[in-house]
């Protein structure tokens, strides 16, 4: 069933103008799916309940709001693009729509500028609500299919950068193995000096035989992107 964009009417399918209103009728294009492989950062606030039942609801909401408007802006200055929103974690993708050849790196940088920021904001929501809040981060790089009518990358990437998440402690950044891999490639191109990720073996919780323990990430040039 075809819907006329001028009037609202449905209109039987194969119409090519609304019986309502005569207006012309365009069918929707279809969204095309595509497999892309794609870095994912997961973060989210550990102790969330307990931070709830000593904020009312609208000091929390106000204490998340600049937590997400970090996140948010952190993740786009490295080229990345925000998810969603689930609860108070943050779902972010690099190389939707746009890929860049260090998405991986693009990833960890953000989450590092994130934790970084955070000691900014804890020392302000202390002094305005007498609280602070501490943050996991999981970070993996895997194939995801995007192009859904829902515009969200899914796939077995998104999985295990949560589960990596749900693993890490406060103020760690998990990385899995891939991106640990490209992490890597990346730190050698640059002669060892903008980045440290120490691969471990973990077990349990759903996590990979093998992730990084990030450490340390600089700021890093610029690198050419391309439209995916």
């Amino acid at each position: 069933m075809t819907v006329c964009a001028a009037c609202g009417a449905e209109n039987r399918e194969g119409a090519r103008f609304c019986d309502t209103c005569g207006a012309a009728l365009h069918e929707t294009p279809t969204v095309r799916e595509q497999r892309k492989t794609v870095s994912v950062l997961f973060c989210d606030v550990t102790g969330s309940t307990a931070l709830g039942e000593r904020l009312d609801p609208e000091s929390l909401r106000r204490v998340l709001a600049r937590y997400f408007e970090i996140a948010s802006a952190a993740v786009e200055r490295h080229g990345g693009t925000v998810e969603k929103f689930i609860g108070d974690a943050v779902m972010a993708v690099f190389g939707v729509p746009v890929v860049h050849e260090d998405d991986a790196l693009r990833a960890v940088r953000a989450a590092a500028e994130i934790r970084e920021a955070l000691e900014t904001l804890n020392a302000e929501l202390e002094r305005d609500f007498g609280t602070t809040l501490s943050i996991r981060f999981g970070v993996t790089t895997g194939e995801v299919v995007t192009g859904t009518e829902e515009r969200l990358a899914t796939g077995d990437a998104v999985n295990v950068a949560a589960r990596l998440e749900q693993a890490a402690e406060p103020g760690d950044i998990l990385l899995g193995e891939e991106t640990v891999r490209l992490f890597a490639r990346r730190r050698r191109r640059r002669g060892g000096r903008a980045a440290h990720a120490q691969g471990q073996a973990r077990r349990g919780a759903g996590v990979p035989p093998r992730v990084g323990r990030h450490r340390m990430a600089a700021a890093a040039p610029r690198r050419r992107d391309r439209r995916s």
